[in-house]
């Protein structure tokens, strides 16, 4: 989101600018009930469709673009992580199998995530 306002050369502050300090649901909410702009994820935006009054007026831009990683805790220095098994997680996760679920994974229709870790 920073990155986004420093590309358009705005500093948000002032009273027009909103900073909620909740969840993305509750930040739908407030602009919903101050028919307010809201940078949302698709996933959320969607699990809230039918409460709100909104409508997505940008999508698809590279800048919006919002990667989701996945990567074990360090056993050094957690030693009651639970590290084979999460590296078993990261294997499947990461698969071909894993990729094609989370590439089919719908909402509402729409394709959520778009998987990268094989190409």
């Amino acid at each position: 989101e920073k990155s986004l306002w420093q590309k358009a050369g705005i500093t948000p502050e002032g009273k027009w600018y909103m900073e909620i300090g909740q969840g993305m649901g509750a930040a739908l909410q407030v602009a919903n009930e101050r028919q307010a702009y809201v940078l949302c994820d698709r996933g959320t935006f969607l699990a809230y469709k039918n409460k709100i009054d909104l409508i997505i007026l940008s999508e698809g831009d590279a800048l919006l673009f919002n990667p989701y990683g996945i990567m074990a805790v360090n056993p050094a220095r957690y030693s009651h992580v639970k590290y084979i098994e999460a590296m078993q997680l990261i294997a499947w996760v990461t698969s071909v199998e894993g990729q094609k679920i989370i590439g089919e994974y719908k909402k509402e229709g729409e394709i959520l995530f778009h998987p990268m870790a094989i190409k």
